[in-house]
């Protein structure tokens, strides 16, 4: 069969996404891997290439299938409409991190099965059955139309990640320059990790493994990584570094088989905190940057999302990447009910901690959350276009103008000139006048970000 992956582009009125980072499709390169052997796969990255049409008629899948976060839920299912039009009979499957949490966002009409959960076995069964023209029942994790009803399937957890094969990155060669975060260009993803012990109540990710943290052997680990081109390599993780020991052996086995990369991983700071010594291991075998949810600077705003951590263990961390040379991809959340003095105290906050590279996150209630169930009832819109993280879900005590007038000062007027400049040595210098546009243009979205909840 001719088996057509879809990673989606943002839709128009989202702010972010692929305007300032594009990460490898890891999910797809995942299914990829599972049906190679025997069908005809082709991804297709709209996040650069936006021309269905011609893959469409060049390619004739007889089977689509696209992966969606919640940002992606109405684009991905006008793509399903589309494709339905240019052919009625192809066999369309959604899956993906939304599909997981909120399958009956997809129980439509042009979606003939929906995959929730981990969707390698589960995507190679369903066209296994396709070929047989056998039916889908006791398939694990999928939902489909019945006999005019509708077939709800529980997934299966998954306890052993070393059980996948690793991704087929092949089929994405031709984009594979265009992935990057901020200056790290191009940059590769790899999964070493799933799940986290944590339960912040903005976060759905530790429910998707039942609590658990799940984790890939570091020899399985090395292996992937010998086979990885690119210089720089994100750890596509839920928290990377939970486990020190299995860091600390997967940095032993990266350094004895002389594997020269550029890291960036996510870390809690209570975990930096708590093994400074593992920052230093990592350091010298190549990590870069790591990305830490600091999300508030007072322990009352940390305690309301259940962040598990302090806001001493905040700047502890700060102090610990600080000393080691290691960049600071910072993140903080910002709460809609924040008023002029809480957006003030935040900047002067980040002044001072001296970051150089700054994340503002409206506080956003995803579904599959215990914040989304808490707060259900008083969202201001319910149109996924807008759960950007940048704009808000939520009343805000400020009128909305001046909020997200307050929120694009946060993020372009906090860091000094001085820091700035020497943040965007980092780039090429062929780069600056594009990365400076970029800037002018996020900047006028957000400022103007209010007048989408007028329509």
């Amino acid at each position: 069969m001719k088996i057509l992956l879809i990673q989606p582009a943002k839709a128009q009125k989202t702010i972010g996404g692929e305007d300032v980072f594009i990460y490898e499709p890891l999910a797809l390169e995942y299914l990829a891997s599972g049906v190679k052997s025997d069908h005809n796969v082709k991804i297709l990255d709209m996040r650069i290439d936006k021309d269905l049409d011609s893959q469409m008629q060049k390619f004739r899948p007889d089977v689509v299938g696209i992966t969606a976060y919640t940002v992606h839920v109405n684009t991905v299912k006008n793509l399903f409409n589309k494709i339905k039009t240019i052919d009625s009979g192809i066999f369309t499957v959604v899956g993906g991190h939304h599909a997981t949490v909120a399958p009956e966002d997809f129980f439509n009409p042009c979606i003939d099965l929906v995959v929730m959960g981990e969707g390698v076995f589960v995507f190679k069964e369903i066209i296994s059955r396709l070929v047989s023209k056998r039916p889908f029942d006791g398939i694990a994790g999928i939902s489909y139309l019945k006999d005019g009803g509708r077939v709800i399937n529980p997934r299966e957890p998954v306890t052993d990640l070393d059980i996948f094969p690793f991704p087929s990155r092949e089929f994405t060669e031709k984009y594979r320059k265009y992935y990057y975060s901020e200056w790290m260009r191009p940059l590769a993803s790899i999964r070493t990790s799933k799940g986290c012990p944590n339960r912040c109540n903005f976060c759905a990710l530790w429910k998707l493994t039942g609590g658990k943290y799940l984790k890939r052997k570091p020899e399985n680990i090395v292996r992937e990584l010998s086979g990885i081109k690119e210089k720089y390599v994100f750890f596509a993780d839920d928290e990377s570094m939970v486990d020190a020991s299995r860091m600390k052996k997967l940095a032993e086995l990266i350094r004895e088989a002389g594997i020269k990369k550029r890291y960036f991983l996510y870390g809690r700071s209570d975990t930096i905190v708590k093994n400074p010594d593992l920052i230093k291991i990592w350091k010298d075998i190549g990590l870069e940057r790591v990305f830490v949810g600091l999300e508030f600077f007072r322990d009352e705003d940390l305690k309301y999302i259940n962040k598990g951590s302090t806001a001493e263990n905040n700047k502890e961390a700060i102090k610990i990447l600080h000393s080691n040379g290691i960049e600071i991809y910072a993140s903080f959340i910002v709460r809609p009910d924040f008023n002029e003095e809480d957006f003030k105290e935040l900047k002067e906050y980040c002044r001072k901690m001296e970051f150089t590279f700054l994340s503002f996150a409206v506080l956003t209630p995803l579904p599959g959350t215990d914040l989304y169930e808490e707060v259900k009832d008083s969202l201001i819109t319910e149109d996924y276009d807008l759960f950007d993280f940048i704009h808000t879900q939520l009343p805000t005590k400020l009128p909305l103008k001046e909020f997200f007038n307050n929120l694009n000062s946060l993020y372009f007027d906090t860091i000094p000139l001085g820091k700035s400049i020497s943040f965007m040595r980092r780039y090429p210098l062929k780069e600056i006048p594009g990365l400076i546009s970029l800037r002018m243009k996020v900047a006028r979205q957000m400022k103007n970000a209010y007048k989408d909840y007028e329509t």
